[in-house]
Formats: C-alpha cells, structure tokens, sequence
C-alpha cells in the first residue's frame, strides 16, 4: 500500500511540475537575417566570408497602414520591430561616400515619401528606438524610395547587387553599398 501511495504521489508531482511551465507563444514579429552578399549560408567557399550581415524582426502589416501612418514619416524608426535592428560590418565598406569600419552598428531610419535617411549608430542591444541618441551616430546616409507593384506584407530586408533594399508595404527604399 505504502509502495502505491508512493507512486501515485510521484506521478501527481512529475505531472504537475511538467505542465507547469508556461512558454510564450510565437512572436508576431519573427527574427530574420539578411547577408551581403546574398546567399552566405550555402553560397561561399571556405575562407569566404560575408560583408555584413543585419539581424532584424520582420513586422506584418495585418491590413494596416504602417508607414506614414503608425510610423510617421519624419520620426526614427527602429527599422522593424522588436530589438533594434542590428548590422554586423565584417570589412570596412563605403555608404554614400562614406567610410563605415568594421564593427557591429545598430540600424535606424527615417521614413520620408522621396527618401528614408539611414543611420548606423553605436548605441547596441535596446528595445524599439526609444532610447535612440543621435550624438551616438557613426554614419548617415540617404537611401532612394520608389514604389512597389505589389504589396510586401512582412518587412523585409535583402540585398541585390551591392544595394541594401528595406521593403514594406508597397515601399521600397534602396541604399548603395560599396565594398573597398
């Protein structure tokens, strides 16, 4: 009897302890990552290694308007969601003439109509741009916009062909980058 007692005690402590935890669910904003150039994972030889490479979280529009609407045009912007978006610079590039240095930078825009400045800033792992410090800024620089013909829902960060496109909606703003 003593034996059973055991057991069953046993079991009710394993079974409440296991259903005990509580996870959060899925982030509505998943995290995503954007190499330059395009493909590292799969496309490199050994010894080739990326450029640079942004880790960000991709915001849906769920049937919203987002920029110029939720997310003012004239105001910084985390560049996605979540954590600020952070681009990690393996090589010393150039960005509208400007040198930017190898190092780890978080990203943050200014959305405008004509065009979106892009600032690279030192200030690193914070949440949203809430905290963001211009005289933290190492580079800024001025990305073209154009419109798109059909609507991206999940903002998107990719690169083509030496330029860092930032799509959303039905805009896409599109920022040179030169390898030295």
């Amino acid at each position: 009897m003593r034996s059973i007692l055991f057991f069953a005690s046993c079991l009710l402590f394993i079974s409440s302890t296991a259903f005990s935890q509580d996870f959060r669910g899925l982030d509505k904003s998943p995290l995503d990552i954007a190499y330059y150039p395009d493909g590292f994972a799969h496309d490199r030889k050994p010894g080739e290694g990326p450029v640079m490479k942004v880790i960000y979280s991709r915001p849906q529009l769920n049937g919203r308007t987002m920029l110029g609407d939720k997310e003012p045009y004239g105001k910084v912007w985390r560049t996605g969601a979540n954590e600020a978006t952070e681009v990690k610079v393996f090589q010393d590039v150039m960005i509208g003439g400007k040198k930017l240095s190898a190092g780890t930078y978080s990203l943050f825009t200014i959305p405008n109509e004509d065009k979106w400045t892009v600032i690279f800033s030192s200030d690193l792992d914070y949440w949203g741009a809430y905290r963001y410090n211009e005289e933290n800024d190492v580079l800024r620089a001025e990305a073209s916009v154009s419109s798109l013909d059909e609507s991206v829902e999940a903002f998107t960060i990719q690169f083509d062909e030496g330029v860092m496109q930032m799509a959303w909606g039905e805009t896409m703003a599109e920022l040179p980058i030169e390898m030295n």
